[in-house]
């Protein structure tokens, strides 16, 4: 079912608590709810309402068992997420055990997940620099008590309804300096304080325990000074031959579940094409059908 659907029901359910029903002993009309009869028509059709009177001039509903029991069955699911992304989260202390140096980042990270209260991290620096890496492990660790987002492609509901959704504690959000201004505005109001406002029906949400944002961004000087100054900004250099040779392996073997034969020779064959872990993940993809050498040809990469 829609969430505007749910929606609709909850607000029909509300008309029924607030007037006798026995005075509309021919139920009520899409003029009282306010609803357009053809969206009626469609929950009546799927089960949601029952028609108590039809004549020519007037078309009577009530919530039917079905519906009044969606209505339930959608506020225990949303209680159940809510007091499941609410628990405190366990962080250990080699969480980014995968990533190669940064220790001052991993140390800052992991504090801030353990804070009692809010501190959001914007990793800055080109691409290639681990960035995505440390949102990636935060989300394996963190699961349904995360969101995950693209800035270039949030939602097409938008930002908004993604945290309204799902109430999430973390909010992670790559490329942010691609994010569109609607979902900008909504981070500038969850960041301060927790608090979201949806401009579409005018309902405020205050979640009970403010969300952390923790994101990465290629460009700083496109983003707001107001949405920066909410960050604690940590910028990240560049790997040394060395240290990209580690990382590498270690994702190859973690993530993508390669031997650490094939993983070394990956990694020492674009140790001088590139700085990017993800044209290592992508050769490895494709190592199986086309051999290594073949892949980083194949890819362009370096050329």
């Amino acid at each position: 079912m829609k969430e505007g659907d749910i929606q609709l029901l909850n607000e029909i359910a509300r008309f029924e608590q607030e007037h006798d029903m026995e005075e509309l002993k021919m139920g009520w009309s899409w003029r009282h709810v306010r609803v357009w009869p053809a969206t009626l028509s469609r929950l009546f059709k799927d089960g949601y309402l029952d028609n108590v009177f039809r004549s020519n001039s007037y078309t009577g509903y009530r919530l039917s068992a079905l519906g009044r029991a969606m209505i339930d069955e959608t506020k225990n699911t949303e209680a159940i997420v809510a007091e499941n992304s609410h628990k405190p989260l366990s962080v250990s202390d080699n969480l980014f055990s995968d990533i190669i140096g940064h220790e001052d980042i991993k140390e800052l990270l992991i504090a801030c997940l353990m804070a009692e209260k809010p501190v959001h991290v914007l990793l800055a620096g080109p691409p290639a620099l681990a960035k995505s890496l440390f949102l990636w492990d935060i989300e394996r660790i963190a699961g349904e008590k995360a969101i995950w987002l693209v800035g270039s492609a949030t939602s097409k509901a938008g930002l908004w309804d993604v945290v309204a959704e799902r109430q999430p504690q973390i909010l992670l959000i790559d490329e942010l300096d691609k994010m569109n201004a609607a979902d900008t505005a909504a981070l500038l109001s969850m960041m301060e304080g927790g608090r979201l406002v949806r401009a579409k029906t005018g309902r405020e949400l205050d979640l009970t325990n403010p969300l952390r944002v923790l994101a990465a961004s290629n460009r700083l000087n496109v983003l707001s000074p107001e949405l920066k100054s909410r960050f604690a900004v940590r910028k990240l250099t560049a790997y040394n031959r060395s240290d990209y040779l580690s990382v590498v392996k270690g994702v190859l073997v973690s993530r993508e579940s390669l031997d650490k034969e094939l993983a070394g020779e990956i990694a020492e064959r674009l140790s001088n094409l590139s700085q990017d872990v993800r044209d290592a993940v992508r050769v490895a993809r494709l190592s199986s059908q086309l051999g290594v050498a073949k892949a980083i040809k194949l890819l362009g990469i370096g050329g």
